[in-house]
């Protein structure tokens, strides 16, 4: 059986069968996909301490949830998935990379000091485009209560990318070009988060 001559709904079913010949197949055919999206991903990262294939291992991991988890009744595409998935592992690694480089600095910011009355400073400190770096509020605030953890429940799988990035120090073109989305979709999704931040804040 020629299993390149199969598409990727197929593939996956034979894949769920155990056959490592179409598992190959995938992995080959999205390959490039993940080396782009990693060699975007590192380009924007300098001196994290990460290195292309620690962003491509991540990618394959996540190409490999894709193919374990992908309903095609509730999902648009494979690609679209796939590409989500592949985009959250490595956005993860990053976001992780970040944490640590900034734990060493030990320059954690009381969340209290960022709110007012209606909620609004914590909310432009954590997306606005501005010299205040966002991590030192959200990326060190960890209590029992998390307030990232908070916020990404409320996001949808793409708002949770966007906003990861953001504060992770990631601009609007960065983030759109890592993403492969165009500045006005980042913008829009970053209004929505902001409503989103606001609601958690006002309760």
């Amino acid at each position: 059986m020629n299993y390149k001559d199969y598409n990727d709904y197929e593939l996956i079913s034979y894949v769920h069968e155990d056959s490592e010949e179409a598992s190959s197949i995938l992995f080959e055919k999205y390959r490039p996909l993940i080396i782009t999206i990693a060699t975007k991903m590192i380009t924007y990262s300098p001196n994290l301490g990460l290195e292309i294939n620690d962003l491509i291992q991540e990618g394959m991991l996540g190409l490999n949830k894709a193919i374990n988890t992908f309903d095609e009744n509730e999902e648009a595409s494979f690609y679209t998935y796939a590409k989500t998935c592949i985009e959250r592992r490595m956005i993860s690694l990053v976001v992780s990379a970040k944490r640590q480089k900034h734990r060493i600095l030990n320059e954690s910011v009381s969340l209290e000091n960022y709110v007012d009355e209606e909620g609004i400073n914590i909310v432009e400190n954590l997306i606005a485009d501005n010299s205040y770096n966002p991590e030192n509020v959200m990326i060190e605030y960890e209590q029992e209560h998390n307030l990232t953890d908070k916020i990404l429940e409320l996001l949808t799988p793409f708002e949770q990318q966007v906003f990861e990035l953001k504060i992770t120090g990631f601009k609007y073109k960065e983030i759109a070009d890592i993403l492969d989305k165009e500045p006005k979709a980042i913008d829009n999704a970053l209004n929505r988060i902001k409503l989103k931040i606001k609601n958690i804040i006002n309760r």
